[in-house]
């Protein structure tokens, strides 16, 4: 193995995107990996851009037509979303990962809050998954985790955190990875950090509260480049820094099953709610279900939603059919998916009248899930150690050419894979 790539650290940077890579690339410990290594602003994603969808393309390489991961919830009608079962665990991948690859050549594993990744083969794993319904979370985390580390880790810092509440998660997992870096020295961990995401979501893309947490950002990478200082393995340690999507402001939600179920498609029976064609919202983009063999339902369905896009208030860009789904590599099982123009997404709910106003409700709201061809919709990539060529610009990249490019680092074979590995950078 290239002694100057022994150990790779990535940190999954949620939300991080174009639009904070000014402030982002002037903090202190973010400009020094920059300064030492490579990066760019031009990060396109996979499409829904939803997170789950996008860090299976990271770990996999490719597209979501072959890890068939769509969403970051399975397909659960008429569920309320706070209620909803997400794609947690590593079954539902459909493909090999970079980090059980890793493993299979000798090397030490860590995987912390990293999407998709319940009881999956990693040596030391806090799955990202969250108790639903009555669920104990401490239970079900270390049900699906790896047991001893998840308990000591508990142990050890669970006093940091506050539930899933911002800050406090973030904080939790930094010390989690600084103690991992430590005392496991990992030859590849893979950390997801939250707060920049959850704070777009609940306040939007614009304000003093985006400031705050790239500040707060860029202390946790600080701990972790300290951390990796005290281990005595900086010389061979490289960081990976990605950010999976960036997020639009919303002003007015769509409704579209309301619509549905104003014309039958979805309705009631025997005190049990059915459907024909049902909407599964994904942000910024919906994906259209329809009952396998019901023609009428799509016709009617289809004609319903042409007709609102023709009319600027429902919010409708486009209604791409499988010819623009080819494009998008998106799952074959879907023929429609509806993609939202900015200031607009999808939600699930039938009660709800089609359209809502969140200014009139005094709510301000950001998501994402739209297509990667929005413009200026990229995020940031920082690559930096000893092996990495400093101050180089990367330019235009994929999230699949995430995966290669890791494995290139740790020397391990990855095939067929639709990404490819950003040899250029190194020296």
């Amino acid at each position: 193995m290239h002694e100057k790539e022994k150990f790779v650290i990535v940190i999954s940077y949620d939300a991080f995107s174009k639009d904070n890579w000014d402030s982002a690339k002037s903090k202190p410990n973010l400009a020094q990996l920059i300064a030492n290594g490579a990066a760019t602003n031009q990060v396109k994603s996979v499409y829904p851009t939803l997170t789950y969808v996008i860090h299976s393309s990271y770990v996999t390489g490719v597209y979501p037509n072959k890890h068939g991961v769509f969403h970051n919830n399975p397909f659960q009608p008429f569920v309320p979303e706070k209620e909803q079962d997400w794609h947690w665990y590593r079954n539902d991948l459909r493909m090999p990962t970079v980090y059980e690859i890793a493993r299979s050549k000798g090397l030490t594993t860590a995987g912390i809050l990293w999407p998709v990744t319940g009881k999956a083969a990693i040596h030391y794993n806090i799955p990202e998954i969250k108790a639903v319904k009555n669920e104990n979370q401490a239970l079900k985390i270390i049900k699906n985790g790896s047991k001893l580390f998840t308990l000591s880790m508990e142990w050890k810092y669970g006093k940091v955190r506050r539930g899933i509440a911002q800050p406090y998660l973030d904080d939790f997992i930094t010390k989690c990875a600084v103690d991992t870096i430590l005392n496991k020295k990992p030859n590849l961990l893979l950390m997801h950090l939250i707060d920049l995401d959850d704070s777009k979501h609940l306040h939007g893309t614009q304000g003093p509260h985006i400031e705050a947490v790239l500040e707060r950002m860029d202390r946790r990478i600080g701990e972790l480049m300290l951390a990796v200082e005290d281990a005595g393995i900086r010389d061979e340690t490289t960081f990976l820094i990605v950010g999976d999507h960036g997020q639009l402001d919303v002003r007015y939600k769509i409704y579209l099953n309301r619509l549905f179920f104003d014309h039958d498609l979805i309705y009631e029976e025997n005190g049990e709610m059915k459907w024909r064609a049902y909407v599964q919202g994904a942000g910024g983009a919906a994906y259209l279900h329809i009952q396998h063999g019901d023609e009428d339902a799509k016709a009617t369905a289809l004609s319903l939603l042409e007709g609102l896009a023709k009319k600027a208030e429902y919010g409708i860009e486009a209604i791409y059919s499988r010819k623009e789904l080819d494009k998008f590599h998106v799952n074959e099982q879907f023929e429609y998916m509806v993609e939202a123009k900015e200031g607009y997404c999808f939600e699930d709910d039938y009660t709800q009248e089609v359209v809502v106003d969140l200014h009139v409700l005094g709510q301000k709201y950001a998501t994402h899930g739209y297509s990667p061809e929005k413009p200026d919709y990229t995020s940031n990539l920082i690559i930096s150690g000893n092996g990495v060529k400093a101050g180089f610009d990367i330019g235009e990249v994929c999230v699949v050419d995430i995966g290669p490019t890791i494995a290139h680092m740790l020397k391990l074979p990855f095939k067929n894979v639709d990404g490819r590995a950003l040899v250029e950078i190194f020296k």
